[in-house]
C-alpha cells in the first residue's frame, strides 16, 4: 500500500507540483529579479577548454531536450503509418546515445572546472555547482536506460513512457498507472528530471527563456573609428 501511494504521489502528483513551480517561479523571478536573470558565464575567469566543453554540453542537451519533447509527446498514431514503435526506439537510442555522450563529456568537463578551478569556484554559488552535477547525473541515468532498452526493442516501454508524459501534459488523469511495471532506472530518470524542473526557476537555467533568436535577423551594426 505504501509503495502504491508513493508511486501515485511521485508520478501522478509531483509532475504538476514541479510544473507549477517551474512556470510561476520563472514568471516571478523575471518580474522581481531581472538582475539575477543571466547566464553567469565564467569564461573570462578561465577559458581553458571552455569552448569545447560548452559546445559539447549545449549541443547535446538541446538535442536531448527536443528529442524527448517530440518523442514523448507525439501520439503513436501520428507516426505509426511511417515507422513502427521498435524503429522509433532504435532511432531514439542512436540519436539520444550520441547526444547523451556529448552532453555527458561536456557537462563533466564543466563540472570539473567549476569544482577544481579556484577562481571559477569562488564565483559560483552552491546552486550553480549542484545544478551542473545534477545534470551530469541525469544524463548518466539517461544513458544507462539504453542498456535495458536494448533488451526490448519492440518499443513497448517507450510507448508506456509516452502515454505517461501525454497523460500528464494533457491532464488526462491516471498518469501514474502507465508506469506500473516500468524498470527502476526509468523511474529514477523521470524523478530526477522532475526535480530539475522543480528547481529550475532558482538556478541560472532561467536564461534559456531568453534565447537570443533576434540575433539571427538583426541587421549588422557598423562600427567606425573616430577621425
Amino acid at each position: 500500500m505504501v509503495s502504491d501511494y508513493l508511486h501515485q504521489l511521485i508520478y501522478g502528483y509531483y509532475p504538476y507540483l514541479a510544473g507549477t513551480v517551474f512556470l510561476l517561479g520563472s514568471l516571478l523571478r523575471f518580474d522581481h529579479g531581472q538582475y539575477t536573470w543571466k547566464t553567469g558565464s565564467s569564461q573570462m575567469l578561465s577559458s581553458k577548454n571552455m569552448r569545447l566543453a560548452s559546445n559539447l554540453f549545449h549541443i547535446g542537451i538541446i538535442t536531448i531536450f527536443f528529442g524527448h519533447l517530440v518523442g514523448l509527446l507525439t501520439p503513436h498514431w501520428a507516426y505509426a503509418p511511417f515507422m513502427s514503435a521498435g524503429t522509433k526506439q532504435i532511432i531514439a537510442i542512436v540519436v539520444g546515445g550520441i547526444a547523451g555522450v556529448m552532453c555527458l563529456v561536456g557537462g563533466a568537463m564543466l563540472a570539473y572546472r567549476r569544482v577544481a578551478n579556484p577562481r571559477v569556484r569562488a564565483s559560483s554559488s552552491p546552486m550553480d555547482t549542484f545544478m551542473i552535477l545534477l545534470l551530469v547525473v541525469q544524463v548518466s541515468l539517461g544513458l544507462l536506460t539504453i542498456i535495458p532498452a536494448l533488451n526490448h526493442l519492440d518499443g513497448g516501454v517507450m510507448i508506456q513512457l509516452a502515454h505517461w508524459a501525454q497523460a500528464v501534459v494533457f491532464f488526462q488523469g491516471g498518469a501514474a498507472s502507465y508506469l506500473v511495471g516500468v524498470g527502476f532506472i526509468y523511474k529514477l530518470h523521470i524523478l530526477v528530471g522532475l526535480t530539475i524542473i522543480l528547481i529550475f526557476p532558482f538556478t541560472r537555467l532561467v536564461h534559456v527563456w531568453s534565447a537570443p533568436f533576434g540575433y539571427v535577423t538583426r541587421r549588422y551594426q557598423l562600427v567606425r573609428k573616430r577621425g
